[in-house]
């Protein structure tokens, strides 16, 4: 078993971004997100800012029939497709067709921010999953529950795709006590790698990153700021972007946490600790990106 990297400016280095490709939009990748749901609308916004924050060209985001108009509103840059919605007000499987068909025209998806973890999002997951064809796969929150209630759904991702789960979301997936995963959070992410054959980017005060090869990293740098809402469905953002222009998984995964992690760092020092908003966050991120790219 490989020793664990830090993750550092160095190593990033590395594995930059890819420059875009000319000056059209459509060389910078299109980002499908779906996500939300009534109950939850925020979820969906700050994934769609932080996936244009790193640069993603178009964007597109599926979401329950009564969020696309103010959605549309709040994300002026997004194609907004409104879906079917269930009686609870999530996304509702009578989609899957549609999101089959527009996953294939998609290169980067982004599923599972602010949805509940029920048979409609399994359902759509596993939509996304087959109509896919090249395209990165994110699964993030409740599009987790989908691996462990259909074993197959695991053999049919694109590899490798990125699982993005906290301590509880975890332990759901590895069906263990959540003190077990916080004890040990690199083992955790390892046996989740093994068993799913993703890349797993286990969140927490210190963030471990598991590749299927085996190498593993972990940036120790994260501030305690960042343990608020909405932070994950950012940093799930932030790693759809980067797949979206053509980054590897990996790097796009390692870029994204460390970028998380600093922009963290910089409000922090700007708010005096603990205070700022996951919203605030993307904001930060080009400045970063550049910064370690130059």
């Amino acid at each position: 078993m490989s020793a664990v990297t830090p993750l550092t400016e160095h190593v990033l280095r590395g594995m930059a971004p890819p420059d875009p490709d000319g000056d059209s939009k459509d060389g910078r990748g299109c980002v499908l997100i779906v996500a939300g749901c009534t109950a939850l609308p925020g979820a969906v916004l700050l994934g769609a800012n932080a996936a244009m924050r790193v640069g993603a060209g178009k964007l597109q985001i599926g979401v329950c029939r009564d969020l696309a108009i103010p959605i549309g509103i709040a994300v002026p840059e997004a194609l907004v497709i409104g879906l079917a919605q269930t009686e609870a007000g999530g996304i509702g499987r009578a989609c899957a067709d549609d999101l089959a068909q527009r996953a294939g025209a998609s290169d980067a998806i982004l599923c599972g921010p602010g949805m509940s973890e029920d048979a409609d999002t399994e359902a759509v997951v596993a939509a996304l999953v087959r109509g896919a064809d090249t395209a990165a796969i994110v699964l993030d929150a409740g599009a987790l529950a989908a691996l462990r209630a259909d074993p197959d759904l695991t053999r049919r991702l694109p590899k490798p795709a990125i699982i993005t789960p906290h301590a509880g979301e975890m332990a759901k997936l590895l069906d263990i006590d959540r003190e077990a995963v916080e004890a040990d959070p690199l083992a955790a992410a390892r046996r989740a790698t093994e068993r799913f054959g993703t890349i797993t980017v286990m969140k927490g005060g210190r963030t471990q990153v598991v590749s299927p090869d085996g190498r593993a990293w972990c940036y120790e740098m994260g501030h305690g700021g960042l343990a608020i809402s909405g932070s994950g469905d950012t940093l799930a953002g932030l790693i759809v972007g980067l797949l979206a222009r053509g980054t590897e998984p990996e790097a796009a995964a390692l870029w994204s946490v460390y970028a998380h992690g600093e922009a963290g760092r910089r409000l922090a020092r700007r708010y005096g600790g603990i205070g700022f908003l996951a919203r605030e966050l993307p904001a930060e991120v080009p400045c970063i990106l550049a910064e370690v790219m130059t």
